[in-house]
């Protein structure tokens, strides 16, 4: 790549200049302090236009050669066709037209790289720290969740990952079943009280089913009671201050700008007064969990005796303690615990909305399912009594939805270094000339396509976007799929290498139990024509009412109780 526009050097230069032109117009009158005041403020700015330049000119030079659509718009380049509700669509048609590698351009006309290349998935998966996450995945997730595990790269990732891991362990999970279970069946009483009351079944589940996983990762997370399936609890101050966060995830163009802009988070606004008062709520009640955990974790080192404590914090607050551990920083420590209500709650609420919206569509699936998991007799199931052996079928349910519906749609990755990655299917530039590889440089940027590996139809068929549990009855889905470099079910969802989703069994296991119980008890159909039933994009892929889209997310379906 040839040398970038600006450099450290002209920036140096014209610093120096506008400091001579601030001392001839402030005079001599003009005080040191303020005199630093505006050298400081102008070195911030040509710093932060530098960092916008270098960045502007390396993604829109990259991938020379590649095919590719279009920019749709000039300021978003293809990213409304990526976030939009037709996705699938404009994705497949992409693949068609330009094969499987391909550039796409991301905002201010940069460009990214599109593959389908299972051989060229893997490499950027399996190579995590070469491929890390892009700059602006980071920005996003760190304006959400602070500086947890979905943020770390490199070694604090490393560290990050070695002290968490015991928690999402078998151990773990086998006792945290009970509690998925237990908030199941608990929102299972709450519909059946809702419907006796209003006299009418028609139900949000999406409402609902988050705030079951909240009180699930409040419990199961750090020990800290939500309380939120109670309809006469109070307001509870540390679930509105995660949903002022959430909610400022903000748009494309917000996030670029807070991004290269970042003065504008300075200045008076009722957005950035929110943010604040509920990142100073979350900090406040973290460290006060934390200090709970750190004293109960002493004791038992005093005492001897083992507590029954078997929360997420508890276990890494012991882990972090433990003697010879590289131990991580209370702030690290911290930053967990909005990862763990991301990770634990929004995608697991989401993913079964979409599964009992599938399961509402297809009448003869939720027959089929009722009653293998009526056949176990119990409505307090194990975790062994939920897993693929015991109930199979409910088993490749969750697997279809998972696949048909992931949550998160696609990935974004950077090249940490120059590589050169494999490619299975060669691609031909715009000069004719064939490819079995592709050469990339540090910090290009390229998109994992969650979403388009898990309906691929020279993957999963012609069949690829249809709702079809039995593709999983016999040898756990198509062969081909069985190259996809994900940690699980031989599908993308959980992503896979050291960036895969550490909790994916947790999520798994918790939305079994919610599907158990809820199927059990009810029989679902649509409340209104699937075709009126959209997608909007936020962190996840939530669904909508297209005819409703002022009520924001929701998935309303019409449940009937089954007679005992």
């Amino acid at each position: 790549m040839s040398s970038l526009p600006v450099s450290l050097d002209s920036i140096t230069n014209t610093l120096n200049t506008y400091s001579d032109q601030i001392d001839s117009f402030v005079g001599q009158s003009s005080t040191v302090s303020t005199k630093a005041l505006v050298v400081t403020g102008g070195a911030l700015a040509s710093y932060q236009l530098w960092k916008l330049t270098s960045y502007l000119y390396r993604h829109f030079f990259a991938y020379s050669g590649l095919p590719g659509p279009k920019r749709s718009h000039w300021f978003f380049g293809n990213i409304r066709e990526m976030m939009g509700e037709n996705t699938h669509e404009v994705q497949k048609q992409w693949v068609e037209q330009y094969g499987s590698t391909f550039v796409v351009h991301n905002i201010l006309g940069g460009k990214r790289l599109f593959t389908t290349d299972t051989r060229a998935l893997s490499h950027i998966l399996l190579n995590t720290y070469d491929y890390p996450r892009s700059d602006e995945a980071r920005f996003r997730l760190a304006r959400i969740m602070g500086h947890g595990l979905l943020f770390a790269e490199g070694d604090q990732h490393k560290l990050q990952r070695k002290v968490m891991n015991p928690a999402f362990g078998p151990i773990q999970l086998r006792e945290l079943t009970q509690i998925f279970v237990e908030k199941s069946n608990l929102l299972r009483d709450a519909w059946l009280s809702e419907i006796a009351k209003t006299s009418s079944n028609r139900v949000d589940v999406l409402d609902w089913l988050s705030k079951m996983t909240l009180d699930v990762i409040g419990l199961a997370g750090f020990n800290y009671n939500f309380n939120a399936l109670n309809p006469d609890a109070e307001p509870n101050e540390l679930n509105e201050a995660f949903g002022s966060l959430f909610r400022a995830g903000g748009s494309p163009v917000a996030m670029f700008l807070a991004m290269w802009l970042p003065f504008l988070d300075w200045l008076p606004r009722e957005r950035g007064r929110q943010v604040a008062t509920a990142k100073g709520t979350m900090a406040r009640i973290g460290r006060e969990l934390l200090a709970e955990s750190k004293a109960a974790a002493l004791e038992e080192q005093k005492s001897g005796k083992k507590s029954r404590a078997r929360d997420l914090l508890t276990l890494l607050v012991k882990a972090n303690m433990a003697e010879g551990a590289n131990n991580m920083s209370d702030e690290d420590v911290l930053a967990q615990i909005p990862t763990f209500l991301v990770a634990g709650h929004e995608t697991t609420s989401t993913a079964t909305s979409w599964a009992l919206m599938s399961i509402a569509e297809n009448p003869d699936i939720q027959a089929r399912l009722r009653e293998e998991i009526a056949s176990l007799g119990t409505d307090t199931p194990t975790m062994d009594e939920l897993s693929e052996g015991s109930l199979p079928y409910l088993d490749a349910v969750v697997r279809e939805s998972l696949r048909l519906h992931s949550p998160v749609p696609f990935a974004a990755r950077k090249a940490a270094r120059d590589d050169v990655i494999p490619l299975g299917t060669p691609y031909t530039d715009g000069r004719g000339r064939v490819h079995t590889e592709l050469r990339v440089e540090a910090e290009n940027t390229m998109i994992v396509p969650i979403y388009a590996m898990n309906t691929a139809e020279e993957i999963w068929g012609s069949d690829a976007t249809v709702f079809n549990p039995e593709r999983w009855m016999q040898g756990g889905g198509p062969e081909k799929a069985h190259g996809l470099p994900g940690v699980w079910g031989h599908q993308m969802t959980f992503l896979g290498g050291q960036h895969a989703c550490i909790g994916y069994k947790f999520s798994l296991f918790e939305m079994k139990a919610l599907l158990f119980s809820l199927v059990k008890a009810f029989e679902f159909e649509l409340a209104v024509p699937v075709s009126d039933i959209g997608v909007r994009q936020t962190v996840v892929r939530r669904p909508i009412v297209k005819s409703q889209k002022e009520k924001g997310a929701q998935m309303p379906l019409l449940i009937k109780p089954i007679p005992a």
